[in-house]
């Protein structure tokens, strides 16, 4: 008599490790629960999914891996997380900015909000203008 359950097994490739440098030069490995968790802590009671979050840090781990290195500054992961919570909440990118780049002062962080109200009317300027040549797509097809 079997037990009639069903087990699946997955392959995956072991992805070559991957260490992050810190600040301080101390090495460890890429820890994507680490990264997950600074997310939703800065996500915390924003309307941005879980799955959302998951896809930022899935974003943000396979654009490391792309470049092939074996170790990545803390920075540079710092900073890809942000531009991506840039795009998806202005608070959970503030609040990641705030605790990633250590504001000193109250001062720091409302300089950082003028920045990101700024690119945020540039984007919406781009966003607004009219193209200067308009095509067809059977024009573009040639």
């Amino acid at each position: 008599m079997g037990c009639n359950r069903r087990f699946t097994t997955y392959e995956r490739a072991d992805p070559s490790p991957l260490m992050v440098v810190k600040r301080d030069g101390r090495r460890e490995p890429f820890d994507r629960s680490k990264v997950l968790g600074g997310v939703i802590r800065a996500c915390g009671k924003r309307p941005v999914s879980i799955e959302a979050m998951d896809a930022l840090v899935e974003e943000v781990e396979r654009e490391i891996r792309q470049v092939g290195n074996p170790e990545v500054a803390s920075g540079t992961v710092g900073d890809l997380v942000m531009e991506r919570l840039r795009r998806i909440d202005d608070v959970a990118y503030v609040r990641f900015a705030s605790e990633y780049r250590r504001f000193r002062d109250v001062d720091s962080i409302a300089e950082e909000i003028e920045t990101l109200k700024e690119r945020k009317r540039r984007e919406d300027a781009l966003r607004d203008q009219v193209p200067l040549i308009s095509l067809t797509d059977s024009q573009i097809a040639g």
